[in-house]
C-alpha cells in the first residue's frame, strides 16, 4: 500500500514536470515570436522572479533618485530652474509608482517591495550614492545619469512582459525631458564665467565614471544578462549599451567645450566607435556593498520619510475600509 502511494506520487511529479516542459517551450515560442506576456499568462517561475527583482530595483532607484536632486530644490538659481527641477523630482516619484504597479501584477505586494528596500535586502542603482555638491551636478545628473538611463530603458519599451513595457513608454518620454534639461544646464554653465565653466567640468569629472558603471558589469561577469536576453526582458548587452552611451555623449561634451576625464579615450576610425579606459569595478562593488559616499544618508532619509508617512497610509487604509463596509452593507 505504501509503495503504491509513492509510485503514484512519482508518476504525478513526472506528469507535472512534463506539462511544465511543454508550457516552458510554448512560453519561449511566444517570446521568440515577439508576443507580449501578460500578468495572467503562464510563465516560468524564474522569469517571474527575474522581473520582480529588476522592476522593483528600478522602482526603488526612481524613489531614492529623488534625493540627490531634491537637495537643490530650495537652492536652484532661478525660479524657472526651480520649477523645472520640482517637476523632474515629481516625475521620478511617478515613475516609482508606475513601476511598483507593474511589479504588483507579478504577485508581490508593494508593502513587501518597500520592506525589502528599507531592510537593505533590495538594491537600487549605485549612482544615487554620490553627492550633488554644486548646481552643475544637477546638470550632470540630468545629462549623464538620465542619459544613461534612457539608453538602458528605451529597449525596455519592447520588453517581453507587457505591463513593464507599457509603463516604460511614459517613463522614457519623461526621461528624455530630464536629459535635455540637464544638458541645457551644462550648456549655460559653459557659456558663463570661468568659474562656471570650471564647475561644469568638475561635475563631468566626478559623474562620468559612475555613469558608465550604471550599465552594470561586463556581460562576461554578469549573472543575469544571458537569460534576460533569451527571455527578451533586455534587448542589448551591458557592454553594447555602454558603448552606445559613450559614442553619443562624447561628441556632446566636445560640442560645449568639456573634456571627458579619460586619458585612454580615442575614436577608432575602423569601428566608428570610441574606445575608452578601464572602469574601476572595485569602486562599483564598494558602493553596492553600502560603502559609498551617501549610502547611509540615502537609506536613513528614506526610512525617516517612510515613518513620517505612516499616519497617511493608516488614514487611507481606514478610509478605504470604511467605504468598503458601507458598500457591503
Amino acid at each position: 500500500m505504501y509503495t503504491q502511494g509513492l509510485d503514484q506520487k512519482s508518476a504525478e511529479n513526472e506528469t507535472s514536470m512534463a506539462d511544465e516542459g511543454v508550457a516552458a517551450a510554448s512560453f519561449q515560442a511566444r517570446v521568440d515570436a515577439e508576443e507580449k506576456i501578460e500578468a495572467k499568462d503562464w510563465m516560468p517561475e524564474a522569469y517571474r522572479r527575474t522581473l520582480i527583482r529588476q522592476i522593483s530595483q528600478h522602482a526603488h532607484s526612481e524613489i531614492i533618485g529623488m534625493q540627490p536632486e531634491g537637495n537643490w530644490l530650495t537652492r536652484a538659481p532661478t525660479l524657472r530652474r526651480k520649477s523645472i527641477l520640482l517637476a523632474k523630482v515629481q516625475d521620478e516619484a511617478g515613475h516609482g509608482h508606475y513601476l511598483y504597479g507593474a511589479a504588483e501584477t507579478l504577485g508581490i505586494s508593494r508593502d513587501e517591495m518597500v520592506g525589502d528596500l528599507l531592510s537593505g535586502k533590495a538594491k537600487y542603482s549605485s549612482i544615487f550614492n554620490y553627492p550633488t555638491l554644486t548646481w552643475a551636478d544637477i546638470g550632470a545628473v540630468g545629462w549623464l545619469v538620465d542619459g544613461a538611463a534612457i539608453m538602458n530603458q528605451i529597449p525596455l519599451c519592447r520588453c517581453s512582459y507587457g505591463p513593464y513595457s507599457r509603463a516604460m513608454v511614459r517613463v522614457c518620454k519623461e526621461e528624455s525631458f530630464h536629459q535635455r534639461q540637464g544638458y541645457e544646464i551644462m550648456v549655460e554653465l559653459t557659456r558663463g564665467s570661468d568659474e562656471q565653466k570650471a564647475m561644469a567640468q568638475d561635475a563631468l569629472n566626478r559623474w562620468w565614471w559612475p555613469s558608465l558603471m550604471m550599465f552594470g558589469p561586463s556581460d562576461i561577469n554578469s549573472s543575469h544578462s544571458a537569460q534576460s536576453m533569451a527571455w527578451k526582458i533586455k534587448r542589448f548587452s551591458n557592454d553594447e549599451l555602454r558603448q552606445k552611451f559613450v559614442d553619443v555623449t562624447v561628441p556632446q561634451a566636445t560640442a560645449i567645450g568639456l573634456h571627458v576625464p579619460d586619458v585612454d579615450l580615442q575614436y577608432n576610425e575602423e569601428t566608428e566607435h570610441y574606445s575608452f579606459g578601464e572602469i574601476d569595478w572595485q569602486e562599483f562593488q564598494n558602493v553596492l556593498a553600502g560603502n559609498g559616499q551617501c549610502n547611509r544618508e540615502r537609506m536613513q532619509t528614506r526610512r525617516q520619510a517612510h515613518d513620517n508617512g505612516r499616519w497617511v497610509r493608516e488614514a487611507a487604509a481606514a478610509y478605504a475600509k470604511k467605504h468598503s463596509n458601507r458598500a457591503a452593507a
